[in-house]
């Protein structure tokens, strides 16, 4: 089995956080998102997961616009629906309900 060379890794994370248990989410990305961040224009520095309505968001990572993308671009820290099944959904609703507990993505692949 390969291993997949990550994309984009927020090191802050692994310093501000202590790390308690690691999951893995698919993303929903637009065309010119996808671009972006395969060029590496991806920062989740500031970022989180959020759960709204039963379904998990990622929330302020910020996707740089597409150079060659021009009127169809998107909007850079847009909300982004995070993909896991709902069991897991509500698992990390649970944990997230205790105090102190918070999503916080270590790195997109």
């Amino acid at each position: 089995m390969s291993e997949t060379k990550p994309l984009a890794v927020n090191r802050r994370a692994r310093r501000d956080y202590f790390i308690d248990e690691t999951v893995e989410a698919g993303i929903v990305l637009a065309g010119s998102e996808i671009k972006s961040i395969r060029a590496g224009q991806i920062n989740l520095k500031e970022s989180y997961a959020q759960i709204k309505d039963g379904q998990l968001w990622l929330m302020g990572a910020h996707v740089a616009p597409y150079q060659q993308a021009s009127h169809a671009n998107h909007d850079p820290l847009r909300a982004r629906k995070l993909l896991m099944h709902q069991r897991e959904i509500r698992r990390l609703a649970e944990r997230v309900a205790q105090k102190g507990v918070t999503l916080v993505p270590l790195s997109v692949y």
